[in-house]
């Protein structure tokens, strides 16, 4: 006898809904994936405790801990870091570098140029 009162949270109820289309086999089968999956997130909490149990006993750092000044990853660059030669990373052009210093173009003046003379300037 249904009340209107829903006994389940709208998720569970849409959950059944896509779950009461699906074959007999299908439904087992992610039911069993999902219990699955909650297991072994119990399993793998379980030794992480169990590990850091053990770390603190023995006075070592937990499994996964940082610890600074020994050596980190910032210390030593991996392979895909750029090499200290300059010749490769964002700032390495290679060919597609500018030209030296070309004298010709629209801003090349030449003879025109004013002068650099401290003298001659107007007062």
């Amino acid at each position: 006898m249904y009340t209107g009162v829903p006994l389940a949270s709208a998720k569970s109820q849409i959950f059944e809904a896509v779950l009461g289309f699906l074959p007999d086999w299908v439904q087992i089968t992610v039911l069993a994936l999902i219990v699955l999956a909650v297991v072994a997130s119990w399993v793998v909490k379980a030794k992480r405790g169990i590990s850091r149990r053990r770390a603190s006993r023995a006075g070592q750092a937990p499994p996964g801990a940082v610890q600074y000044g020994r050596g980190t990853v910032t210390g030593r660059p991996g392979p895909g870091a750029p090499s200290q030669s300059g010749e490769r990373g964002a700032d390495f052009l290679g060919p597609y570098a500018p030209a030296q210093r070309q004298e010709s173009g629209a801003d090349f003046l030449g003879s025109y140029a004013p002068s650099q003379q401290q003298g001659n300037r107007p007062a």
